[in-house]
């Protein structure tokens, strides 16, 4: 008998809703960003992940369309298991990852005594690479 493959993705998921940061009276995320890495921009607000960034979770949903009228909340997968689009320096399993540039993460810098006030900006645990494309892990 074979083991059978699983969906890590449907395991200890947390959600949380934030408001989408603005530029410029313009919303940071768009409907395109579903599925991508997002970071906390202000008191309750979430943008696209940028280089070096902390990752906050996973952007699953927005309240309103593009180009709705309205302010946007953001529904964003904050625990659990998930699957975020990856670029270099890619990570190995058993990594912590921080936001890549245009909602992807990467394997996290070294610990060092440059580490900002209030520890390393590193989260979760790698479980699987898919190639270059996509990480699957345990944001924890």
């Amino acid at each position: 008998m074979t083991v059978r493959d699983h969906n890590l993705d449907s395991i200890g998921e947390l959600f949380a809703t934030f408001k989408v940061h603005q530029t410029a009276g313009e919303d940071d995320l768009t409907d395109a960003d579903i599925g991508c890495a997002v970071t906390l921009t202000d008191d309750y607000e979430v943008g696209p992940g940028t280089d070096g960034a902390l990752l906050l979770g996973k952007l699953t949903a927005l309240t309103l369309q593009d180009g709705d009228d309205g302010d946007r909340l953001a529904t964003v997968q904050i625990g659990g298991v998930c699957t975020l689009p990856i670029t270099t320096t890619y990570p190995a399993v058993g990594n912590r990852v921080v936001c890549g540039a245009s909602g992807t993460v990467k394997q996290a810098p070294a610990l060092t005594g440059n580490d900002p006030a209030g520890g390393n900006v590193a989260r979760g645990t790698v479980l699987a690479i898919s190639g270059t494309s996509e990480c699957t892990l345990l944001l924890n």
